[in-house]
């Protein structure tokens, strides 16, 4: 079978295209084929399917062989591929994902820039405990003794934004993994910890739902974002520092959020 590794700020898949690995249970050869030391190393698999015109369904498999929702990085990889290899006259895409569709296009530039919908604040719809009907802006998480206020949101998919005083030593893999469980996100959440640098620039690392900690969050990036600018900490375009690289999100309260930002393509292979 033949795949494509490909990275969003080192955030890396393992893409299968169109035409291939029909049949195939990515979920039980996801854990293999990600592992780092015995199989090809990634974040994740992405599947690609042909629907038509500029249209693709788009399947996302976590190294630990669950399904994501939604990708960003992989989504701005999907894209570039796609224009690449299969629709070299077509720079704007339609990903049909499990949390919604969304439109990536490839800018002059090289970069990709993707409408990624409305952010979702209800906690039937990210989903968070409680009412279904009830705003899940406002949280209060408990993890190892520490209490954490949280901003949750759905991208298409889990998101808990914490803002914290210094990102970059924040004890990530003890707080990450735990928040990720709670009790509080029946299906599991990806948490940010978002540190404000300026109202335009805001560092940010991830612990991201069934991989841990990454280099990127696509969606991670859009949901802290919005945080910040429904909070008043920012204005209505950041920067979002990771540890792989910079994204670019925009976002007007009421409004879609936009995602600009590199995609890479690694190597080729067949397994």
């Amino acid at each position: 079978m033949k795949f494509h590794k490909w990275n969003g700020l080192g955030n890396d898949f393992i893409f299968i295209a169109p035409g291939e690995g029909d049949g195939t249970d990515f979920a039980a050869i996801a854990p293999r084929w990600c592992d780092r030391h015995f199989g090809i190393g990634a974040d994740g698999i992405v599947i690609l399917r042909d629907l038509g015109d500029n249209a693709f369904e788009m399947r996302i498999f976590n190294s630990d062989g669950s399904e994501a929702e939604m990708c960003g990085n992989a989504t701005r990889c999907a894209a570039k591929l796609l224009h690449r290899d299969f629709r070299p006259d077509i720079r704007r895409f339609e990903l049909h994902t499990k949390g919604g569709i969304v439109r990536p296009k490839v800018l002059d530039d090289d970069r990709v820039c993707v409408d990624m919908g409305a952010p979702r604040f209800k906690r039937g719809e990210i989903p968070v405990a409680g009412d279904p009907e009830k705003d899940a802006r406002e949280l209060t998480l408990d993890a190892n003794g520490r209490s954490f206020h949280a901003f949750a949101v759905s991208m298409g998919n889990p998101h808990a934004v914490i803002f914290v005083d210094d990102a970059e030593n924040f004890p990530l893999t003890q707080i990450g993994p735990v928040l990720e469980r709670h009790s509080a996100f029946p299906a599991k959440c990806n948490v940010e910890f978002a540190q404000l640098l300026d109202r335009r620039t805001i560092r940010m690392r991830v612990w991201e739902r069934g991989c841990g900690v990454t280099l990127a969050c696509g969606t991670g990036s859009c949901a802290t974002a919005v945080a910040a600018i429904e909070t008043g900490r920012s204005e209505d375009r950041v920067r979002v520092i990771l540890d792989g690289g910079e994204l670019e999100i925009s976002y007007a309260p009421g409004g879609h959020v936009f995602m600009t930002g590199a995609a890479e393509e690694v190597f080729t292979g067949n397994i």
